[in-house]
């Protein structure tokens, strides 16, 4: 298989490309700025996904284009400013891309496209299954149009599949690397309420089921992409704790983070409690069904 890849550089993105190019496929990386690679069955593609340009000749040849690119929802406090950037990234791109498979000779079979369980909005105990209803807030309203311009390339006969991702666990970077210090100090706790529920995914979990829905034809539409271990906040920080091995008491209020991240604060306790009822219907096995296994592989416990 070759696959074109955006944001083939973030925390899925190459890990997704190392996945890829071990089981033998071929990947056409796009990155803004020129690269070589030295790995065999690699090429990147310099170019910026929310404008045309000469990258996307690149997707003609491709069987399928998986859509990873946009800035980080937590790189930054959220301003207007900002906030226009997280739409352009997402959304403006999706267009471009779609514009790019239609004109494509020959064209991809499938495009799968990035989302997050931030479509669900902020909704207590109400357990969210990919047929749920989206929320209303600003997250869910960008995960909405996000998803509809993706689902635009089926009007080419294209299979579009959207992973809604959880918080993604990393021993390299995301959320959990900014977690770790003040763990590690003994000042770690629940960020919000404590009985909030924090939907998360191993990486090599959310990987292994981006290539599901890359192999699978019969996987369109939205898929969750979290453990079925869900956690409510209180259970996450205890967890945390106890495998670093460092007391994990002190709460953290959502008003004490809000002047760092502004908007974003209301989003660091996601309360939504998303099940993997499609991925468990596909037969997928999670390498890293509970919490406590997550974390000790993430922090090398």
């Amino acid at each position: 298989m070759r696959v074109f890849v955006t944001g083939a550089s973030g925390l899925v993105g190459a890990a997704l490309c190392d996945a890829l190019l071990e089981r033998g496929d071929e990947v056409v990386a796009l990155s803004r700025a020129a690269r070589e690679s030295s790995r065999p069955g690699e090429t990147w593609v310099a170019g910026d996904v929310t404008s045309d340009g000469d990258w996307q000749g690149a997707v003609a040849g491709c069987d399928a284009v998986v859509h990873l690119a946009g800035e980080s929802i937590g790189g930054g406090r959220w301003n207007a400013a900002r906030k226009r950037r997280l739409v352009s990234s997402r959304i403006e791109s999706a267009k471009v891309l779609v514009r790019a498979i239609a004109s494509a000779e020959p064209r991809p079979c499938a495009l799968i496209s990035a989302s997050a369980t931030g479509y669900y909005g902020t909704r207590d105990e109400e357990v969210l299954t990919e047929e749920s209803a989206p929320g209303q807030d600003f997250l869910a309203t960008l995960c909405c149009d996000w998803e509809a311009a993706a689902r635009e390339a089926a009007a080419s006969g294209v299979r579009v599949a959207c992973l809604r991702f959880a918080v993604v666990l990393s021993r390299h970077d995301g959320a959990l690397a900014n977690m770790l210090l003040p763990f590690r100090l003994g000042l770690g706790g629940p960020i919000g309420p404590k009985a909030r529920w924090f939907p998360w995914v191993h990486q090599r979990d959310a990987v292994a089921l981006a290539l599901l829905a890359l192999d699978r034809e019969d996987i369109e539409g939205p898929l969750n992409v979290v453990a079925p271990g869900v956690a409510r906040m209180g259970e996450f920080a205890a967890t945390l704790g106890r495998v670093l091995r460092r007391p994990a008491f002190l709460p953290v209020p959502l008003f004490a983070v809000w002047f760092p991240l502004g908007e974003f604060a209301r989003y660091v306790s996601p309360g939504q409690h998303v099940a993997c009822e499609r991925a468990l219907e596909y037969g997928y096995a999670f390498e890293y069904p509970t919490l406590e296994a997550a974390l000790r592989d993430c922090v090398g416990q």
